[in-house]
């Protein structure tokens, strides 16, 4: 299908720190506070004293298959570990339940004899969770949250659209011209079902701004749903309704600070100011080389796309070079020979600086680096014009802009 052979194509162009993606499913979602890495701790449920200024909710359900000699968990989850966890017991109906006192939203699991888990969310509304609970993949059935209820709206205007008429004639075309090894033909239609897809993703766009504060908005922009750079507009607009709806929230403050960060790099935002030292231990500034449209390429030896895309670079800066284009390279390697081996083997005859401190590098730290290769395009003041143009894109944004300046 088109889908997968863009997701690939992208996909074996990026190498991140931690190399976790991101998918919505029915009834799961993927709680980023955890990231898969936690450490068990217990806590205790808040006082009553404690409590007075919060409330209470109900998880209840039903078990289809019961195991003896297991347990039922539920567990908090927040910074990035398991905060409150508490034990239920099964009735001999089958059915549990269990209130819990609540301070602010959160997320949560709730592990069924260590055989199957359910993650969601917790605010103000009791929730109802029946389960198989023998299978990690049998049934679940979540009501009553109004969080997974956004979620999985959100997940049906994307699932709507991959099996609208207009998609799946896509993809029998598409399937056709890879069989006829079609390339001009196949990049036309990727290029239509991104076009299509765009309309997906600006009515999801519009839906999660209209929604009132909530997790399963925070979730779904954190998992990157959205395309951070098109659509920074949504996550502003997210974040200024937590502020005033949630200021005090702790996951509410979380995105509003990454959403700070990704205002500083916004497209139309001067870039963030660069003094590195380059192969000879000169310290260079990003801004000594303002006054033309400049390619801040954040890259590594041993990054594997980066060198993939690194013949692109070349290509691009040979043909635009004398046009008043150049690249200022930023490297994230740790041995400087390493680094200088791969700027001659590649053929990088543009600015090079690098601290040599791999992913704690002080530029991927203003910069907010967790995957490369990462670019921007800066104009001759400095200010973002573009991101991550990969491949051909770079040169035809390039022929874009000189092509109006001759004109």
């Amino acid at each position: 299908m088109i889908r997968e052979a863009i997701k690939q194509k992208a996909e074996g162009k990026k190498q991140t720190v931690s190399g976790i993606g991101s998918k919505i499913r029915a009834f799961s979602f993927m709680l980023l506070a955890l990231g898969f890495s936690c450490s068990s701790t217990t806590r205790e449920e808040p006082k009553d004293a404690d409590a007075a200024a919060g409330w209470k909710v109900t998880v209840s359900g039903k078990v289809g298959y019961p195991q003896k000699d297991g347990k039922i968990m539920i567990q908090q989850i927040k910074d990035g570990t398991f905060g409150w966890q508490d034990t239920i017991t099964l009735r001999s109906n089958y059915t549990y339940s269990k209130t819990v006192t609540l301070s602010e939203p959160g997320y949560y699991k709730i592990n069924f004899f260590n055989r199957q888990v359910v993650d969601f969310i917790l605010y103000k509304s009791n929730v109802q969770i029946n389960v198989d609970g023998n299978d990690p993949r049998g049934f679940v059935e979540v009501t009553g949250s109004p969080e997974i209820d956004l979620i999985r709206k959100a997940q049906s205007i994307l699932t709507e659209a991959e099996r609208s008429p207009v998609i799946i004639q896509l993809n029998e075309d598409f399937n056709k011209a890879v069989q006829a090894k079609d390339n001009a033909r196949i990049a036309e239609l990727q290029a239509t079902y991104q076009k299509e897809i765009q309309k997906t993703h600006d009515k999801l766009a519009e839906f999660l701004k209209s929604q009132p504060a909530s997790l399963g908005t925070i979730n779904l922009l954190q998992g990157n749903t959205l395309d951070r750079d098109k659509y920074t507009d949504v996550y502003i607009a997210v974040a200024d309704k937590l502020k005033k709806e949630w200021p005090d929230y702790a996951v509410s403050k979380e995105f509003v600070t990454m959403v700070d960060r990704m205002k500083v790099l916004a497209i139309g935002q001067p870039a963030p100011e660069i003094a590195l030292p380059d192969t000879a231990g000169n310290v260079v500034k990003l801004s000594s080389v303002r006054g033309k449209y400049v390619l801040l390429d954040f890259w590594a030896k041993w990054c594997g796309p980066c060198r993939q895309e690194n013949p692109s670079v070349v290509r691009a800066f040979n043909k635009y070079k004398s046009k008043g284009f150049t690249v200022f390279g930023v490297s994230l390697d740790r041995s400087k020979q390493d680094w200088i081996n791969a700027i001659h083997q590649d053929g990088l005859t543009w600015t090079h600086v690098s601290d040599l401190k791999y992913w704690q590098s002080e530029a991927a730290k203003t910069y907010n680096i967790t995957s490369i290769p990462f670019s921007l395009l800066l104009d001759p003041n400095g200010v973002i014009i573009a991101k991550n143009l990969r491949g051909s894109a770079l040169e035809s944004k390039l022929a874009e802009i000189f092509d109006k300046k001759a004109n």
